[in-house]
């Protein structure tokens, strides 16, 4: 099947989307290392943070559209770091629940502060109606992928954007 002028489009969004989450990382990782963090530890921190509740792994993981595995590693990381504590789930006996210690909340309130003054300088001369444009495409997007599974979809099945009832 030949590609549209959207698939083109989208597939030039992917290879900047790609671009970006590694400008995003490495930034990332500077701007945390002075306060013992890394991009992956930031994020860790931050689904918890936003969740107000404690999270396991595994939701974690499908909160950042993360391998479980991998947000284990972090998790690990943060726990001897003394950022997280591992608790007991009263839902799962073997999913323990990761909650933020003192000292995460500590570091998140200052990387609030540094990421503010960060994205702040990096969205200069940028109107807040084309990022939230941006940002709600992004969404558009992940929505789709977390509907299909994270799994691509052929040409004879085309994703719906009609809500489920109607």
């Amino acid at each position: 099947m030949p590609r549209t002028h959207e698939s083109h489009a989208l597939t030039d969004l992917i290879l900047e989307i790609f671009r970006l989450n590694g400008h995003l990382l490495t930034a990332g990782d500077q701007l945390m290392e002075p306060l013992g963090l890394t991009s992956a530890r930031w994020q860790v921190l931050g689904a918890i943070d936003l969740a107000d509740r404690s999270l396991s792994v595994a939701q974690i993981g499908r909160r950042m559209g993360l391998a479980r595995q991998s947000v284990q590693r972090t998790v690990n990381d943060l726990e001897r770091l003394g950022f997280i504590t591992l608790e007991a789930n009263p839902d799962h006996a073997r999913a323990r629940l990761v909650v933020l210690t003192e000292k995460a909340r500590s570091a998140l309130k200052e990387v609030d502060g540094v990421q503010a003054a960060w994205s702040g300088a990096l969205a200069e001369g940028l109107s807040a109606e084309r990022l939230t444009e941006a940002a709600g495409l992004l969404h558009d997007l992940t929505e789709r992928l977390t509907a299909s599974g994270g799994r691509a979809r052929s040409a004879s099945k085309p994703i719906s954007m009609t809500p489920k009832g109607n």
